[in-house]
């Protein structure tokens, strides 16, 4: 017959019985912060260290004008290390000196390629320097050249062609005509930022002023050139003028 343990013994047992509670509860809180620290630990270095997530490649989209040989050299993106280091703000802006891309965006691409997207300046007008037609977009950027002047695009006349002040005014003019009325037009004469007129190709003139309020003269030039005349004024887009009828 089995003996009976006295309250004592049986207190220690309970006693004994919770310290290794508290302890194997102890015990697991640093096992899962061990393993917790080995997966974090393994993640940074397969992230950051590694070549499991290193740069093998580069995408580029959006290019038209421009090759993606000249994004790709441009960009000089470097391959062979962690793409979560890639310096991408850099990236944009050397992608940012080709005269042609108007916008870039660069992002990574998991698990391995560096993506570039780059959004192509658009020609309004054309100006000739030295001999050689270069495009000019809707804020006065001066860019890519042609061999001839596109049929399609105005030229710009300007008393001073590196005057970037005139060609933004001039382009800004431009980029307000809708693309029926901007067709019409064979050149502007631009003797300054106030003094900007638009020849047609029918030989009618334009007084345009300066590019301030540029929306609203379009909109009355547009009504106006269905009128009969020779030369149209909306430099004061509130009183417009039509004569040589």
């Amino acid at each position: 017959m089995p003996s009976r343990r006295s309250p004592q013994e049986r207190s220690r047992s309970r006693f004994a019985r919770r310290q290794w509670a508290r302890r194997w509860l102890t015990w697991r809180y640093v096992l899962v912060v061990v393993v917790l620290l080995g997966v974090v630990g393994g993640g940074v270095y397969a992230v950051y260290f590694s070549e499991t997530l290193s740069v093998q490649g580069v995408r580029v989209f959006g290019e038209d004008t421009v090759t993606e040989e000249e994004v790709l050299e441009f960009a000089a993106v470097p391959t062979g290390g962690p793409l979560a280091t890639v310096d991408l703000a850099a990236i944009q802006r050397r992608v940012e000196q080709i005269a042609a891309v108007g916008a870039v965006d660069v992002s990574r691409r998991w698990p391995h390629d560096v993506q570039i997207e780059i959004e192509e300046r658009v020609p309004v007008a054309v100006i000739d320097r030295a001999g050689v037609f270069r495009a000019v977009d809707d804020t006065g950027v001066v860019f890519n050249s042609y061999r001839r002047a596109p049929a399609d695009l105005p030229r710009i006349q300007a008393a001073d062609l590196t005057d970037s002040d005139a060609l933004e005014a001039a382009a800004e003019v431009l980029a307000s005509l809708t693309t029926e009325v901007r067709l019409l037009v064979d050149h502007l004469e631009v003797d300054g930022v106030d003094e900007i007129d638009l020849v047609l190709r029918d030989d009618r003139r334009v007084r345009w002023g300066s590019a301030e309020a540029s929306e609203q003269k379009a909109e009355v030039l547009e009504v106006l050139l269905q009128q009969p005349g020779q030369v149209y004024d909306v430099s004061v887009p509130g009183q417009p003028t039509t004569s040589g009828g």
